[in-house]
């Protein structure tokens, strides 16, 4: 399987500028191939072959006087701009013939210098770990990198990105094996909600942490100091990195609680059943930034790769399932219930349930009727099973590249 580990790193002055001509170089031949491609469909010509663009607007562009400082960067960023356009362009005919699951994907688009996230990638051939601990890039020099843990294999490709508050990462694709947990009896069903962030089958509650919401004060007093600075001026663009520190740290904190709350969850569950939300269309009701606050597709997410990861079996259970209207004990569809009724008793048997506890438990039998028919993405009743390469989802959804070149080190450089 594929994982991705991310790294902060510390360019100095002068590699900061050389990264910097590198996204501008990557940027350009990306706008160039796309351009050449929607011409040609509104000229009616056929699609345009990748050797052609790589000859025309990396090779030949390079020899001219208008694109010259192309080769002031490694090649190996110009070509893997190119495979991105192409994956960007599969996906976009897959979404649009029914072959991709998941969200309608749209076309490529231009890509501008004024977007928050720029990268850049490297396959094994552009980068090496140095034994004292700094990672060397093509044309960019040793990169100075905070190891938080250890790579578990040998990276087949890193790629460097600078997010909108100016922090760069190296993020390293590895291929590792999964990391098979004992086997349990226990098994669950999670009701994701705002008030708990999620109710578990057994009655456990996890509170909502609200990282937005405590964040609020503090960003509105960042925000109308931005508001004040004038337009294009230096004064502006510090205080706009102000706040978008304001908002990574907000993330940061979000995405490491995500990751505990998942981790534990999965460590202590044989089975993990979980509601298919509609979060695209939460999100745009009333409740838009307290969904968005919570990131529930985010932590689903983690649950779904971390219980491939660790041998648990995993279902969505689909939205469109009455996991409020129906009664966990006798089964009876008790109609719906507006969202100020947080406890209601059975017309049939007399139960008294708790809303959330009573989907929870709702969702835990469906998601085991879901595993029993065999309608489940799961490691032992899914299309990945018995091959030594299961696939996972990368992280921060970036797919890995193939290994090319001379291996690089695993672990944890100079120990």
């Amino acid at each position: 399987m594929q994982l991705r580990y991310n790294y902060r790193a510390y360019p100095n002055a002068q590699q900061r500028r050389v990264l910097a001509r590198a996204y501008g170089c990557a940027r350009v031949v990306w706008n160039d191939c796309l351009r050449d491609r929607r011409g040609a469909h509104v000229a009616g010509l056929p699609y345009v072959k990748s050797a052609d663009l790589s000859r025309l607007r990396i090779t030949q562009a390079k020899r001219t006087e208008e694109r010259a400082w192309l080769a002031d960067v490694s090649a190996v960023v110009l070509q893997q701009s190119l495979r991105d356009l192409d994956t960007a362009y599969r996906n976009f005919f897959g979404s649009l013939k029914g072959k991709r699951r998941g969200r309608k994907v749209g076309p490529p688009r231009y890509k501008s210098k004024k977007d928050t996230r720029q990268s850049i990638r490297f396959t094994t051939s552009a980068f090496r770990i140095r034994d004292d601990g700094t990672v060397y890039v093509a044309k960019v020099g040793n990169l100075k990198v905070k190891w938080s843990r250890q790579l578990p294999a040998a990276p087949t490709s890193v790629t460097v990105t600078k997010d909108s508050c100016g922090r760069y990462f190296l993020s390293f694709v590895v291929d590792t094996d999964p990391d098979i947990l004992p086997d349990l009896e226990a098994d669950t069903g999670i009701d994701l909600g705002l008030s708990a962030f999620a109710v578990l089958s057994d009655g456990r509650k996890i509170g909502s942490p609200r990282f937005l919401r405590r964040a609020e004060k503090k960003l509105r007093r960042l925000g109308r100091e931005l508001s004040r600075k004038v337009k294009g001026s230096k004064n502006r663009a510090k205080a706009r990195i102000k706040v978008a520190r304001q908002h990574a740290r907000v993330a940061n904190r979000r995405r490491d609680w995500h990751h505990k709350a998942s981790t534990q969850i999965i460590r202590d569950n044989q089975a993990v059943y979980v509601e298919d939300l509609a979060v695209s269309g939460l999100g745009r009701t009333r409740l838009a930034k307290s969904v968005h606050d919570a990131g529930w597709s985010a932590f689903v997410g983690m649950l779904e790769y971390k219980a491939i990861r660790h041998g648990r079996t995993f279902a969505k259970v689909d939205r469109a399932f009455p996991s409020t209207q129906l009664c966990s004990a006798c089964g009876l569809r008790d109609g719906s219930k507006p969202l100020h009724v947080r406890e209601w008793t059975c017309r049939a048997c007399g139960a008294v349930h708790d809303r959330d506890r009573n989907a929870a438990r709702n969702v835990l039998f469906e998601g085991r009727r879901i595993v029993a028919a065999g309608r489940a993405e799961t490691l032992n009743a899914s299309w990945s099973a018995g091959k030594t390469r299961t696939k996972v989802p990368a992280q921060r959804g970036e797919a890995g590249s193939p290994r090319k070149g001379q291996p690089a080190q695993a672990g944890f450089p100079g120990r």
